[in-house]
């Protein structure tokens, strides 16, 4: 199916699961439901800033979130690897909340992250939170990746990078309609680079409305916004800021 943008049209096809598939770079991605990258033609899962221990970190500083965010997160990329079986998982930067988030896990989320590294690459991108907190975690640790024609990283590059994959941003889809308004988590593209949702449990999110994402595309882009069964495609010209 075709959506329609205000200058550009966008090509998108459903896939099995709910997901959405666009070219970037010649490279066929898969926009999940959950906030989820498959990358089918390199055996890639990509997710961006899960955020783990974020709740840990607001207790010990007298904001009592409920303790299970860390459990809920790798819960749901557990069901991600378990549909996908991926050769690759890429945690895309701001894994963890803060440097010392990996030594606040509990005994039972170490076992899940174990279980993510075992019989495939983990790789760990560093993010602005966690850049100087990974060490111990299992699977390896970069500053950037190349997947072939795409180029992954925690933040977007200031400047427009064809194939470009990144995080970050933590962008949001705002949808008005006759019984109201709507905020999704969603990815947003222009066809050129890819921004994705946050992944983690309590992540917040930025409307793609922000002056933040408007250096960012070389036309008006697109976002796939997070249902909870399907990802809905919306143009430009249907986006609201907050």
């Amino acid at each position: 199916m075709s959506v329609a943008g205000v200058d550009h049209q966008y090509t998108v096809f459903r896939r099995a699961g709910g997901g959405l598939a666009i070219a970037l770079a010649g490279v066929e991605l898969v926009l999940r439901p959950s906030g989820a990258l498959w990358i089918e033609a390199k055996g890639a899962l990509v997710v961006a800033d899960l955020h783990l221990e974020k709740g840990s970190y607001f207790a010990a500083r007298g904001q009592m979130l409920p303790p299970y965010d860390t459990r809920e997160t790798l819960f749901r990329l557990a069901a991600e690897v378990d549909a996908l079986a991926p050769r690759v998982v890429v945690l895309l930067g701001d894994s963890f909340h803060d440097g010392d988030g990996h030594s606040r896990l509990g005994a039972a989320d170490v076992a899940s992250l174990e279980a993510l590294a075992a019989g495939r690459t983990l790789i760990w991108v560093a993010g602005n939170h966690d850049a100087h907190g990974l060490a111990g975690a299992p699977g390896e640790t970069v500053e950037r990746l190349a997947l072939g024609s795409l180029a992954l990283a925690h933040e977007p590059a200031e400047t427009p990078v064809k194939g470009e994959i990144a995080g970050h941003l933590h962008p949001c889809a705002k949808v008005t309609a006759a019984f109201g308004a709507v905020r999704r988590r969603c990815f947003v593209t222009d066809g050129e680079r890819m921004i994705l949702p946050a992944f983690g449990a309590f992540a917040g999110g930025l409307n793609v409305r922000d002056a933040a994402f408007a250096a960012l595309f070389t036309r008006r882009p697109l976002a796939a916004a997070l249902g909870a069964a399907w990802v809905h495609a919306v143009g430009w010209r249907n986006l609201r800021g907050d």
